[in-house]
């Protein structure tokens, strides 16, 4: 019976989540109440107001350290694209087979993915959208196609998620994401057939040699990923990583001359200006040293710390302030950043509330106590329904932090109870609670409501099914090694 009181928070964020009557928000928000009841009432140990108290500045702290990514990377992007009427550098659309596929890999796994992970919230889908409607595909795979825009989730946002997941796993986040990032690597070899099946019934086929190509382009940019956040850290690796394999991509395609390379120069300027201060502020080590020491606030051990200066979210916000003067459009700065709250709060508060019932059940306990329970009833098959649960609860979510929040805690102390490699739970239970954000209901509102097709949600699913088929089988296979001590 005390199982079920200490595992109430989690399974009526669910149950409301589940039932459609709640937003996100609001079953956090009562989530962390009844947490706080279950604490202070039920803890395992002795846990009294104070230590409540403790843990809840705590979990606010965390949710706040992500702020910055999600404000300064949507401020950044509408002033450095859209007042400036800019756009990605991109093959021009010829009527050939060939230009056709092309961009459609390029808006898919490129353009897409490098917008999402300075913004996230879905924002790489408006992207991906605006460059596929220039093939005109049927409404179905539209949808389908900009949906791929959020395969590599695991940096979005400037990978406030694995940021987060490492303060809730007593990890760094940087290894983390490293780890993680061979299983998004099994994900992309199950998801790129997947991909050209589509586009062969879409009318955007290819012949074997482009299919080689598409393995070459995705398999050396995941590569030059995994480089850049074991060099960089999650923050700011896919900007680094995937900014340059844009513009190669646009030469090797377009093959601009002098006056078509000066002018994507000058549209992606604020791109590579921000690129290549982002590197220097963490490549060049006396540079990176008083940035992290100016200013650096550290409330909590075991927190992530706040250097202001060398915070990614400032810079951000900075270069957008500056993109608006650049490009005359001072007068239009406070609107935008009354736009980005509004496109970003939701996500802010959910992401605060669910760090701070994190902390809360962490601290208390109870985490710790649900995952030796869970062992003893379900033994080795609990890794694997935890990391299901977590993949449903992530895509209900619409965020991985909320299913990090609810289960990482359980999910280490579960890892040693049962003697696992921590570290590979950890990843796994990050990659689940992200991989199925592709497809949750949220992003599909989103796809819907951008192509003019309310309704056709259970179309989209269809053609999306076999693409969540194989995080399944990803997320089984990842569990089952682990159990078994294969990794």
């Amino acid at each position: 019976m005390l199982y079920i009181v200490w595992a109430l928070p989690a399974l009526i964020v669910i149950g409301l989540l589940a039932s459609g009557r709640a937003s996100t928000l609001v079953a956090a928000s009562i989530g962390l109440l009844v947490a706080i009841v279950v604490a202070l009432g039920a803890a395992p140990g002795e846990f009294q107001m104070y230590d409540g108290a403790s843990a809840l500045f705590r979990g606010a702290w965390i949710g706040w350290i992500v702020v910055p990514y999600i404000l300064g990377g949507l401020l950044f992007w509408q002033m450095a694209i859209r007042p400036g009427d800019a756009a990605m550098p991109v093959e021009s659309l010829r009527q050939n087979r060939q230009s056709r596929r092309r961009l459609l890999f390029a808006a898919c796994f490129l353009i897409g993915q490098f917008s999402e992970s300075a913004t996230g919230f879905g924002v790489g889908i408006v992207g991906t959208m605006l460059l596929l409607r220039r093939l005109d595909l049927q409404p179905v795979y539209l949808m389908a196609f900009s949906l791929l825009s959020q395969t590599m989730i695991l940096w979005g946002g400037m990978g406030n998620g694995a940021i987060v997941a490492g303060a809730f796993s007593r990890s760094d986040p940087t290894t983390l994401a490293v780890n993680a990032s061979f299983f998004q690597v099994a994900l992309n070899a199950l998801w790129l057939p997947l991909y050209w099946r589509m586009a062969e019934r879409a009318g955007v086929g290819a012949p074997f040699r482009e299919c080689l190509s598409e393995v070459v382009w995705l398999g050396g940019s995941l590569l030059l990923l995994i480089a850049a956040t074991r060099a960089l850290g999650p923050e700011v690796s896919m900007l680094c990583a995937y900014g340059p394999v844009i513009v190669l991509r646009y030469l090797v395609d377009e093959r601009p001359n002098a006056d078509q390379l000066l002018d994507a120069l000058r549209r992606m300027a604020p791109f590579a200006i921000l690129i290549t201060w982002l590197m220097a502020t963490r490549l060049i080590s006396p540079l990176s040293e008083f940035l992290l020491q100016t200013g650096r606030l550290e409330p909590f051990v075991g927190a992530p710390a706040w250097s202001p200066l060398f915070h990614a979210g400032t810079w951000l916000a900075l270069g957008a302030v500056i993109c608006a003067f650049v490009y005359g459009h001072v007068s239009s700065l406070g609107s935008q950043v009354l736009k980005a709250w509004r496109t970003g709060r939701l996500a802010i508060l959910a992401i605060i509330i669910f760090s701070m019932m994190a902390e809360l059940l962490s601290s208390s306990g109870i985490a710790a106590a649900l995952g030796e329970g869970i062992h003893s009833a379900a033994g080795g098959g609990a890794l694997t329904w935890l990391a299901l649960v977590s993949a449903v609860f992530g895509a209900l979510a619409n965020s991985g932090n909320a299913a990090n929040g609810l289960f990482m805690s359980s999910q280490v102390s579960l890892a040693k109870e049962a003697g696992l490699n921590v570290a590979a739970v950890i990843a796994l239970q990050h990659t689940a609670a992200l991989a199925l954000n592709l497809i949750s209901p949220v992003r599909m509102s989103i796809v819907c409501n951008m192509a003019g097709c309310r309704g056709q949600e259970r179309a989209v699913y269809r053609a999306m099914l076999p693409f969540g088929a194989a995080v399944i089988a990803v997320l089984l296979t990842g569990s089952l090694m682990i159990t078994y001590r294969v990794l």
